[in-house]
């Protein structure tokens, strides 16, 4: 065999060589998994509805302030405001009667309406609490007529000196409940329209 065959025949097995030596271990040692983080698996989980209360002029602090006792108090949904033009899961609007909404749960996609009436205010309720009810129907709470004061849904029937925005703790579980599982599983809302006259 001649020199030049002899090395031209070693260099291509050790090529293969260093090949499958590579292969083996590139395989052997699979880089590790990384944990996914707290956050990342936690928001995973949190639906964003979107609401737009363009045509609620005269509710605006109060639609802020209820949508934030909502975002302080459950974990797995989020209210945030539409871009100008976007289309909005909860549409808002400043009516003269009574306040009233579509019940829900409000999936993203879908759309109800909230009824924000000056006739309460009228009458000497709160507006913010007035606003934070409206969206827990949205959100799939029915009225809880009588009830007291802490029950946020209690509406109308706990007085003109209800001023408690923030759901109880049992409303609180009924929302986390209703989304508990992600948008995909909620059920279509009924278009049930629950009006919070006394």
């Amino acid at each position: 065999m001649s020199l030049y065959t002899w090395l031209r025949t070693a260099t291509v097995g050790f090529t293969v060589v260093l090949a499958t030596a590579t292969a083996t271990t590139a395989n052997a040692a699979p880089a590790p998994a990384t944990e996914p983080s707290a956050t990342a698996s936690s928001s995973a989980a949190v639906v964003t509805l979107r609401y737009d209360d363009s045509r609620a002029g005269g509710w605006e602090a109060a639609i802020a302030a209820g949508v934030a006792s909502w975002n302080a108090n459950v974990d797995n949904v989020k209210l945030v405001e539409a871009a100008p033009g976007a289309r909005a899961e909860i549409v808002i609007v400043a009516t003269t009667g009574w306040p009233q909404a579509t019940l829900g749960p409000v999936r993203p996609g879908r759309q109800v309406r909230v009824e924000l009436g000056s006739q309460a205010v009228s009458q000497g309720y709160d507006k913010t609490r007035i606003a934070a009810h409206e969206l827990g129907h949205s959100l799939g709470l029915p009225d809880t007529k009588p009830g007291p004061c802490s029950q946020l849904m209690s509406g109308s029937s706990a007085g003109t000196a209800c001023v408690n925005a923030i759901p109880n703790a049992t409303e609180q579980a009924r929302v986390e409940s209703a989304y508990a599982a992600g948008a995909a599983s909620l059920v279509a809302t009924d278009g049930r329209t629950v009006v919070d006259a006394p």
